[in-house]
């Protein structure tokens, strides 16, 4: 979890790798209305947003039902949204990505092809509620030493 740049997609790539389990990245269940809406700079709100975490907590208790794992890079940036992905179910962990807003905004400057305009990005960090209860990993580090952190404090695939 963390704001928009933050390497969400890379690390979490890096930690399904390494683990062998599936990765999804959340943006990909976005209803063409969020894409929209964001694509003109204008940030989502809690409506904007519900059909898309329904739709993140189905795959997620799809592939609990199955007996797989998967690693989601999303922005879960409040606690009524984690807590909506959580369902009750408490295999589910979370890994808060964190870094300068100086750091975050220079990589939404260099991203090309996304759909989130780095003008979005004060939106993201006023929406953000941060939980004492999850994890920070500072993305400062390399991907690959970021991704090995959350694999080995929240204790993966042991």
């Amino acid at each position: 979890m963390g704001v928009s740049g933050c390497g969400k997609t890379t690390v979490g790539s890096w930690v399904a790798q390494r683990l062998g389990w599936a990765f999804r990245d959340a943006d990909s269940f976005h209803p063409p209305e969020n894409i929209a809406k964001m694509s003109a700079g204008l940030p989502l709100n809690d409506q904007d947003r519900r059909p898309w975490l329904l739709a993140i907590q189905t795959f997620m208790r799809a592939e609990n039902a199955a007996g797989r794992s998967a690693v989601i890079a999303c922005s879960a940036l409040r606690q009524q949204y984690r807590d909506l992905l959580l369902f009750g179910d408490p295999q589910v962990r979370f890994a808060h990505l964190h870094g300068s807003r100086d750091l975050i905004a220079a990589r939404l400057g260099e991203r090309k092809g996304h759909f989130m305009p780095a003008t979005l990005l004060e939106s993201q960090f006023a929406t953000l509620e941060v939980s004492d209860d999850i994890p920070r990993f500072d993305i400062a580090a390399a991907p690959e030493r970021v991704a090995a952190d959350i694999i080995d404090r929240l204790q993966l695939g042991h």
